[in-house]
């Protein structure tokens, strides 16, 4: 049973983060919408006709998280299930693996396929991932398919290939290493199809109750015929539906989708429509090849077919997106766009703030086309904490240079494009203060924002990408999706400094923030509201 929304909640004594009042300690919020903000002595006006009154004791509230960019069920299995990131060897992988067999059974669990997610061999001594005879032997005689942390490419038992006609014809296709480009899609497809719908319902579930739990009180979810089924998207939506979780805005990437998107309750045609691939899986489509492979990555899209497609979602007044991550699949995205612009009317594609996923290797040029075309960047800042940097695997793929100029989310600012964050959960972990920490203390230096904006575009920003600006933010009138933190002192940084420059003075005039300098407590979530309704209390 979820709670009635007609309800009048009052907070007081504690910190609101409000544009309307920067000063503010309470809040009324009446049924689904915030009624008012202001002083706790203010406050007692609407103490009597209050149906709860929530005594925060110096908690921060604040909006409620957005994360524009997930993967409900995949993330729910590794949560609940074979999770091999951080994992630190190959050995210690195989070790999980084993005991993950083990425990489902001979026969793979009810589903008859383990699934699991995350392993990385970028950071293991013998610098490459398990063998299929490995594999074989770990998982016991088992189906069993495994995503790479980046999801872009994927190891296939002897068990799961044999589920899986053709697929020795397909592109990207090994007889005995990871399977990437049509052979990867083909097995994870076979994979998910034996997936039971109670173990995707409670996989779905995971992910929303750890998001609530997080003080997430929206996601984005990006589906698609390559990445999980119209099923999994219906089933996801009508979960989110009952109104006990955080809301789920679906996208459904399918070139040509959009009566698909419209059919299956989707806001658009997009999310994770593959241009290209992933670096860590050298998929990631370069103009120059890789620094540690003599090739420039896949190109699954054309500028021409990107063109039709978005020219087809202006058309229908559906926003369109695209996944792009190398410079080549921005290039392609960007000219395509530009075409369309030309056969449809400038004006009309700006107006639905198509998205692009990711676009990670951005010059000064690129960041001035997403200006141009009136696009959002939905990214995702924990790409670069987990990777980024001189010695991590950005580097490797692409040599230090060219690393140090991905996610350049200052430049992106600057020029004014919209930043939407997310976490591409479970490429990585459901997480929005780190995720807001990564972007403020970016590992290249002129690429940090400050946390205010890195907040917003974490809560405002994921409401922006779907073309609602009034929400995401606590003032009179908005809808009541806000979140309670523990949160310590708040602080606000000086504007002459990214990094440092920590000020708790009250005179700013400027709503104070937890301090997230690295290696400080991270907020922990005493209860997250979704339009009025508790969907999580600590």
């Amino acid at each position: 049973m979820t709670e009635r929304t007609s309800r009048t909640v009052l907070l007081r004594g504690g910190s609101v983060y409000s544009p309307a009042d920067p000063f503010a300690t309470a809040m009324l919020v009446e049924g689904e919408h915030i009624a008012w903000v202001g002083s706790d002595g203010a406050a007692e006006a609407y103490a009597d006709v209050a149906d709860e009154i929530v005594e925060l004791d110096g908690a921060l509230v604040t909006p409620a998280f957005v994360d524009a960019h997930v993967h409900a069920t995949s993330a729910g299995l590794a949560l609940t299930g074979l999770d091999l990131t951080g994992c630190p060897s190959l050995g210690e992988a195989l070790e999980r693996i084993a005991g993950f067999a083990r425990t489902a059974g001979p026969a793979g669990g009810p589903a008859g396929v383990l699934i699991g997610h995350g392993w990385d061999e970028t950071g293991w001594a013998e610098g490459r991932p398990p063998t299929l005879a490995e594999l074989d032997a770990a998982a016991g005689g088992a189906a069993l398919y495994l995503s790479r942390t980046d999801v872009h490419s994927g190891l296939a038992s002897t068990a799961l290939r044999a589920l899986t006609p053709g697929l020795d014809a397909l592109p990207g296709h090994s007889a005995d290493g990871p399977l990437t480009r049509d052979a990867h899609h083909a097995v994870r497809r076979a994979a998910l199809a034996h997936l039971t719908p109670e173990q995707r319902r409670d996989a779905q579930r995971a992910t929303l109750t750890r998001a609530a739990a997080l003080g997430i009180g929206s996601l984005h979810e990006c589906a698609g015929p390559d990445i999980s089924s119209e099923q999994d998207l219906t089933d996801l939506l009508a979960l989110a539906g009952q109104g006990d979780t955080p809301e789920v805005f679906g996208y459904w990437g399918e070139l040509g989708g959009v009566e698909a998107a419209r059919r299956l309750g989707a806001v658009g045609a997009g999310g994770d429509l593959f241009v290209d691939g992933a670096l860590g899986s050298h998929t990631a489509c370069l103009h120059t090849p890789y620094e540690d492979a003599p090739h420039t990555g896949t190109a699954y899209l054309t500028a021409e077919q990107v063109a039709d497609h978005v020219a087809a979602c202006t058309e229908a007044g559906l926003q369109a997106g695209f996944h792009a991550i190398g410079d080549a699949a921005l290039t392609a995205v960007l000219d395509g766009v530009r075409a369309a612009a030309d056969r449809v009317g400038p004006a009309r594609v700006k107006a639905l703030r198509h998205r692009v996923e990711h676009a990670e290797a951005l010059d000064d040029k690129a960041v001035a086309a997403f200006v141009e075309l009136g696009l959002v960047a939905s990214v995702q800042p924990a790409f670069d904490a987990t990777w980024g940097g001189p010695e991590g695997m950005y580097a490797q793929r692409l040599g230090a240079e060219r690393a140090a100029a991905l996610n350049p989310f200052a430049a992106l600012l600057r020029a004014g494009v919209p930043l939407a964050f997310g976490s591409d959960a479970p490429v990585t972990a459901l997480d929005p203060w780190g995720t807001v920490r990564a972007a403020a203390f970016h590992r290249t230096p002129e690429h940090r924002i400050s946390v205010r904006a890195a907040f917003t575009a974490h809560t405002r920003g994921g409401w922006r990408a779907l073309g609602r600006d009034q929400d995401g933010v606590l003032v009179p009138g908005a809808v009541a999706s806000y979140a309670v933190w523990s949160a310590g002192e708040l602080v606000v940084q000086t504007p002459d400094s990214r990094v440092a420059g920590w000020s708790t003075d009250p005179r700013s005039g400027t709503p104070g923030l937890p301090d997230l300098t690295p290696g400080a407590p991270l907020p922990v979530c005493r209860r997250t509201v979704v339009r009025g309704r508790t969907v999580h209390r600590a």
